[in-house]
């Protein structure tokens, strides 16, 4: 259900000659497919819920896969005529990517380290050169050729041993996100026999450069909760089992303090956190508990010197503080205030270095870099001018440096890595992501936030972006995007295809609805668990408010969401339908408390403290009341693009196939439904550095159409 990494909204336009070439658009009719109905008859807490496409569950059954081959073919068959236009999509948004690029190295124990790709390839190419970036290049790996004959192909957790000599690397070939780990000789090039199946990808080097940890996952729910010590050169059959988690609402995970002195175990739900430590240069010790976990206490720990950095929500510290401990005495009576908690300013995150403390904090939504001396000196912000940017702090694996590396990038401006010297004062942009084309300059847009009030009188951010020239008439058409779940803060970033929307017109909103955390934790307190509504009522309102001040116009207004998103697109077409002309829908999480009473899916346990437990009656009556799976009726409802893989992890393909099967059924109008899924990936589709592109350029084709744009 989760999903931070692929939200990012991107479009591109026509090209010249499409008007030309094209006449017939997607209003040319084939006979949709209509899913069977089996009813099967669900009951709880006395209340009885008919499904009748309850039977898309199985997999298995071939008569599922002809339903979902069906409907792609009737997806092709109605864009049949725009398939010319999606390849000028595809081309127009790769052609602002430069093909052959690499990233700004950073060094690491003796070596600089490069990730590249190359023109016509879809994967990295990770690589390195040892003390000096003159010195020699040694591939460590080519996803290009581990990829080949592979439909889908993810290379995760690349960890290399102490000494530098072996490399932990995991791989996945179904996109289901259950990793095979293995061990690559860095010296002779040689994959050893050692090969760890059913792996949840993370793996950490001991000290002694031969004991691997490593988390595994439940097979069934693929929830992270055993770690194991592997032996290199034995039989992975006989590993150790080092930790499990048996809390089925709790996750696991292993890490390595950038002191590299402890190993660091943690265990973690929703609301809770607790971690364990082991010395790295001792791994057949016992791990230590560090806190012992208590419901509603959540911390994070960073090692520096002689102790542990706490940020924590202890006391009430809702928006968190950072706390400091002997890492003798560790357990929280011990914790000492260091910067203590703030009502307006959220405390994010740390970077710790010999003679700085960074901390991010984000106030009134704007994130901030603040540094602070240990000794001497006051602290300061770095600063940022817009009020529609995100900066970040990146590979700053060194203590003792006075450089720090952070990212920044806005609406407007392209995604720079720049190295500042905490001392100084100065700053080196050492990459700024290029723009290809020759058309582009930030100059010819306007990027700005403004605020909507939503039902209950809370102030809604919105960020928007648009062409210079833009005249509020409602008649422009405008995308419309959020997320509103898990706390995760949607940033306001940059996208380079974004720009041929920007340029034929249209307007680009990120609304920060609740749930999210932009406004602090609080913000998020008020879009989860019986709260949830906010999140649909908030963006509801935003769009009401673009409607109310020209922006737009509900012939013009179009919303795009995934996952979590896609349930909240679920929720306002359900509440809302007349407010939107168009919808996409990715991997869309729509049927929320079937999903959330079956604890053999992938992710339940773990989201009861996000959407409330439907074991219980009341929170069952509140998640029924805007499940979107559950609330759809016979109404009007607005053209419709919805997303899919077969192999997701995380909302399994059955929810928005099941959501369009009765929406089909349901809905009064003749507005187009797609359901497209793609029947070689999971939640974050295609694994190409280019194949994604063709799947983004399905949405523009979809949305370009309904706006009858074609130059």
């Amino acid at each position: 259900m989760k999903n931070v990494n692929f939200f990012i909204c991107l479009f591109a336009i026509f090209a010249d000659t499409y008007a030309q070439k094209n006449t017939t658009k997607m209003s040319e009719k084939h006979i949709a497919p209509i899913a069977k109905i089996i009813p099967e008859i669900l009951e709880k807490h006395g209340d009885k819920r008919t499904d009748n496409y309850y039977w898309l569950k199985d997999r298995e059954n071939p008569e599922v896969i002809d339903y979902l081959n069906n409907e792609n073919d009737y997806y092709n068959k109605m864009t049949a005529s725009t398939k010319d236009f999606q390849k000028d999509l595809f081309t127009e948004m790769k052609s602002r990517i430069k093909e052959d690029d690499q990233s700004v190295p950073y060094f690491y124990n003796g070596y600089f380290y490069i990730t590249r790709v190359e023109k016509d390839k879809d994967y990295p190419i990770y690589a390195r050169k040892k003390e000096t970036l003159s010195a020699e290049e040694e591939i460590l790996f080519d996803c290009n050729e581990l990829a080949k004959g592979k439909s889908f192909f993810q290379l995760n957790n690349l960890a290399i041993s102490p000494d530098n000599k072996f490399a932990a690397f995991s791989v996945d070939f179904v996109g289901r996100r259950i990793y095979t780990i293995q061990i690559k000789n860095l010296i002779t090039g040689e994959i050893l026999a050692d090969k760890i199946e059913n792996a949840e990808g993370s793996a950490v080097w001991a000290n002694d450069n031969k004991t691997l940890f490593y988390t595994t996952q439940d097979k069934i729910t693929l929830r992270s909760d055993k770690i194991f010590k592997h032996i290199l050169g034995t039989d992975s059959k006989e590993d150790e089992l080092v930790y499990e988690e048996k809390d089925e609402t709790f996750n696991v995970d292993i890490s390595k303090t950038k002191s590299r002195k402890y190993l660091i175990i943690e265990s973690g739900s929703t609301l809770t956190t607790e971690y364990q430590i082991l010395l790295a240069d001792n791994p057949n010790d016992k791990f230590k508990i560090f806190q012992k976990r208590k419901r509603g206490l959540e911390y994070s720990i960073e090692h520096f010197d002689d102790s542990f950095y706490v940020l924590t929500n202890l006391d009430k510290a809702t928006n968190f503080k950072l706390m400091k401990t002997p890492e003798n005495a560790t357990s929280k009576e011990n914790w000492k205030d260091l910067i203590p908690h703030r009502k307006d300013v959220l405390l994010e995150d740390i970077d710790i270095f010999k003679n700085y403390l960074v901390i991010k904090e984000r106030n009134n939504g704007l994130t901030k870099i603040r540094i602070k001396p240990w000794i001497g000196e006051n602290d300061y912000y770095l600063p940022f001018d817009s009020e529609t940017y995100t900066a970040y702090t990146t590979s700053n694996v060194d203590f003792d440096t006075d450089i720090l590396r952070y990212g920044y990038q806005s609406l407007t401006t392209p995604s720079s890595v720049i190295d500042f010297d905490m001392k100084t004062k100065t700053k080196t942009v050492l990459k700024e992501q290029e723009v290809l084309g020759g058309n582009f300059d930030k100059n010819n847009y306007n990027e700005e936030r403004i605020w909507a009030t939503a039902t209950d009188g809370t102030k809604v951010p919105i960020s928007i972006v648009y062409k210079k020239g833009m005249i509020k008439n409602g008649k422009n058409p405008l995308l419309q995007y959020a997320y509103g779940s898990y706390g995760y803060s949607m940033e306001d970033t940059f996208s380079t295809s974004r720009l041929s929307l920007l340029d034929r017109g249209f307007i680009f909103a990120i609304a920060h609805i609740r749930g999210g955390e932009e406004l602090g934790r609080t913000w998020y307190e008020d879009g989860k668990l019986m709260k949830k509504k906010n999140t649909f009522t908030d963006f509801i309102d935003c769009s009401k408010f673009l409607i109310e001040q020209k922006f737009t116009s509900p012939q013009h207004l179009y919303a795009e969401g995934g996952s979590a998103g896609g349930l909240l697109m679920g929720a306002i077409v359900n509440m809302a339908p007349h407010l939107y002309h168009g919808i996409v829908a990715q991997v869309p999480f729509v049927d929320v408390i079937t999903t959330m009473l079956d604890d053999s899916i992938p992710l339940t346990t773990g989201e009861y403290d996000e959407w409330g437990n439907p074991n219980e009656n009341k929170a069952y009556h509140y998640m029924k009341s805007y499940s979107p799976y559950d609330n759809v009726v016979a109404q009007n409802y607005p053209n419709m693009y919805v997303s899919s893989g077969l192999h997701d992890s995380q909302v399994q393909y059955w929810e928005p196939a099941k959501w369009v099967a009765k929406l089909r059924a349901s809905k009064t109008d003749d507005n187009v439904l797609f359901l497209n899924t793609n029947m070689d990936a999971g939640h974050g589709g295609a694994s190409g550095r280019f194949e994604a592109l063709k799947e983004v350029a399905k949405e523009f084709s979809f949305l370009l159409e309904l706006e009858k744009i074609e130059k």
